[in-house]
């Protein structure tokens, strides 16, 4: 399939929800013999994670007329090329391999999830995926958390983040409720800038579901620009 198609095993997603799962990421309009070849590779797993990037309507189309999978989420790419922000938050502070939180964990509430909107996840558990990762990031080396405390030292407000190549990946954030609309999520993200920017990086990446209209405003506010738009398609073989 050669540069067309980017096809592995997800690993984690399979241990965690016990079902064989495979994720395909389609970079360019397929081929019909690309097509073929890459169906054929559907029929080895129970579940597949079909990214379609830039929603091309070619394989739509394909996706569509020819498997059962079903779109479950539309990704909204953002990038942000860094400046070192004006300033900073003092209440930031940013931890390396940080180790188990709880306060963090109480604030993984995240309403919008592909995990809970697709039944099938949702009745294996897919409610816990994203503590599950926030627990699986703790003591981790590359993963980093930017952290804000409030004037009795709680934490409320974190924003978990690691690095690739040279770039900063956004990966979890989340503001307490009692906190919420009170420029945290802003100085979470300066001091993610901020830090990033020490380290030489050049930019920041992001990204979000189409539904989540309060990230993407977020996102818009804090500089970022979006760059692609790519559907996801869940698709389950029989015998799950």
């Amino acid at each position: 399939m050669g540069n067309a198609v980017t096809f592995y095993d997800l690993a984690w997603d399979t241990d965690f929800f016990g079902i064989t799962s495979a994720k395909a990421i389609l970079h360019k309009p397929l081929t019909m013999n690309e097509w073929k070849l890459l169906k054929n590779r559907f029929s080895e797993y129970q579940f597949v994670s079909i990214e379609n990037r830039n929603s091309e309507p070619v394989n739509t189309q394909l996706i569509g007329s020819d498997t059962s999978a079903y779109l479950v989420d539309v990704n909204i790419q953002f990038v942000k090329t860094l400046e070192v922000p004006d300033r900073v938050s003092s209440n930031i502070v940013v931890h390396q391999a940080l180790d188990h939180n709880d306060q963090i964990l109480e604030l993984a509430d995240f309403q919008f999830s592909k995990f809970t909107e697709d039944s099938e996840l949702a009745n294996r558990n897919g409610d816990q995926v994203y503590l599950q990762w926030l627990i699986n990031s703790f003591g981790k080396s590359e993963k980093f958390f930017a952290i804000s405390k409030n004037e009795n030292g709680l934490v409320n407000g974190f924003l978990l983040h690691s690095y690739f190549e040279n770039s900063c990946v956004v990966e979890l954030i989340a503001v307490s409720k009692v906190s919420s609309k009170s420029g945290i999520g802003t100085e979470l993200f300066k001091a993610v800038e901020e830090f990033s920017c020490q380290r030489g990086i050049k930019e920041i990446k992001v990204g979000t579901q189409v539904r989540n209209m309060a990230a993407i405003n977020f996102y818009h506010k804090v500089g970022c620009k979006q760059i692609g738009c790519h559907q996801v398609y869940h698709l389950w073989n029989n015998g799950m």
